[in-house]
């Protein structure tokens, strides 16, 4: 069973899933209410996840729609009965979904359309837990990051594929656009506490002080 990384009453969870061993996030706050983040691939591994977590899911919160971030998107909402949010600048991502994969001879279940949009500066709550979005485009047009604060105590990022451990997102796909990305990281992430741990969409964990540091690309 996977364990949590606790930071103060915030609990996370990352699975890698599928080819690309992208990371499905799971954070819940100290009450065992919380969010899924990205399910990408394996469902059957995330529900595992979910069910021997004991959270209480209040929803589907979408870093960006990357194929290999909304794999498991359907069958999860199905079975766990709640809502997918994604920034409507990423639609066009979501909706090539399948065709995106086929270029990968991987295979993809194309998820129904999103519940509910995504804004900046948008707050979500599930029990004691507050997520807050910032829009940070540049790996994709409507790529977002969630903060979780609570009480004051060290705060988490759920990054997607804006900031990794040593590295940025890539920005030559379709949509990337390198500048705006840069701009976003600065502005949205650089800003933050040393202490803030960053959960990205691939890759280990690492924090916010730990990257200002030692990432060669923020330099």
């Amino acid at each position: 069973m996977l364990q949590p990384s606790k930071h103060g009453p915030i609990r996370v969870w990352s699975l890698p899933t599928g080819p690309l061993q992208e990371n499905a996030v799971l954070v819940a706050g100290a009450q065992g209410e919380g969010f899924l983040f990205d399910p990408g691939d394996d469902a059957a591994q995330i529900l595992t996840l979910v069910r021997d977590s004991g959270v209480t899911m209040r929803g589907i919160l979408l870093t960006h729609a990357h194929f290999d971030h909304i794999g498991a998107v359907q069958p999860v909402r199905e079975a766990l009965r709640v809502p997918v949010w994604l920034h409507p600048a990423d639609l066009p991502l979501y909706r090539m979904g399948a065709a995106s994969a086929q270029r990968w001879n991987l295979p993809f279940i194309q998820p129904d359309a999103p519940d509910h949009e995504i804004a900046q500066d948008q707050t979500f709550t599930a029990g004691d837990l507050t997520l807050t979005a910032r829009e940070l485009p540049g790996h994709a047009p409507g790529h977002v990051v969630f903060l979780a604060v609570t009480h004051g105590e060290e705060g988490v990022v759920v990054a997607g594929d804006t900031l990794f451990q040593g590295g940025i997102g890539r920005t030559d796909l379709p949509g990337g656009d390198h500048a705006a990305l840069m701009a976003g990281i600065t502005r949205e992430l650089l800003t933050l506490p040393d202490a803030t741990a960053v959960y990205s969409g691939h890759g280990g964990a690492t924090t916010i002080g730990a990257e200002r540091r030692g990432n060669p690309f923020l330099r």
